[in-house]
């Protein structure tokens, strides 16, 4: 079955780049997207002020454009938001949604999630949703309710169908930025784990479709050992992203 799942590489830049860099960055990765196997999709997530001209150099090649986050509300008095139709005015196909970092430094929550999802499936744009634990409740034990909570307050609104629009990447923050990775085998589990909670509502056959990526410092020396794991069907690339050299040898680990 893991076979019949979408792979993806997705780089997800944060708050790096000018939008100088952000078009180089761009041009290099598209410029060596072809090297990337048939069946594995890249995707990269720049800043919004350089979505635009990042799109451009995409053109022509498999890489696919996300944001790093979309709008709450559909259109309004929203000051300094972007909704999903400006993204997909500018070409973005995906939007990433639910960061740890959007979750810890600016308090959202499963249920702003909850529209913000609805809202990129109603544009027509792949959603890209993360979960995941942070340090002291993965040394409390509590990684597997921290997952499944996320997972189940927010997807468990969704159908069968919608499913079809959603990858989700888990993020153990404890190593995101900070150099530690947890081994092949604790992704492995929980991944499989993620599974089975998407199991639970949508039934096997849909949660074996689902593609989910792993999403804490993943980089070129580690990237063939992760993803040779059964559940684990590529990466949401943080740092290792803003090289574009770093990005392809990741995606070409399967």
């Amino acid at each position: 079955m893991q076979n019949m799942r979408k792979k993806i590489v997705a780089g997800n830049w944060k708050m790096n780049t000018t939008r100088p860099d952000g078009k180089e960055l761009a041009k290099a990765v598209a410029a060596r997207a072809a090297e990337v196997p048939e069946g594995v999709g890249l995707i990269i997530a720049p800043p919004f002020t350089h979505l635009c001209c990042c799109g451009k150099q995409l053109e022509g090649t498999k890489v696919e454009l996300s944001a790093q986050n979309c709008a709450d509300h559909a259109k309004g008095a929203y000051t300094g938001e972007i909704s999903v139709d400006m993204l997909k005015a500018v070409g973005c196909q995906w939007t990433i949604l639910g960061h740890s970092e959007r979750r810890q430094y600016y308090g959202e929550t499963d249920e702003k999630l909850v529209e913000k999802v609805k809202l990129a499936l109603g544009a027509g744009l792949g959603v890209i949703l993360c979960v995941g634990e942070n340090l002291d409740e993965r040394e409390a034990g509590k990684h597997f309710d921290v997952c499944a909570t996320q997972i189940k307050n927010v997807l468990y609104n969704f159908t069968a169908e919608d499913m079809q629009k959603i990858v989700i990447a888990y993020e153990p923050v404890w190593a995101i930025g900070t150099g530690k990775t947890a081994t092949a085998e604790q992704a492995e589990e929980i991944h499989a784990f993620i599974r089975k909670v998407l199991a639970d509502k949508f039934g096997a056959a849909v949660a074996e479709e689902v593609t989910i990526l792993y999403g804490g410092s993943c980089k070129p020396s580690n990237a063939k050992e992760l993803f040779a794991q059964k559940d684990i069907d590529g990466g949401l690339i943080g740092g290792a992203a803003l090289k574009a050299d770093d990005f392809i040898q990741i995606a070409l680990s399967f």
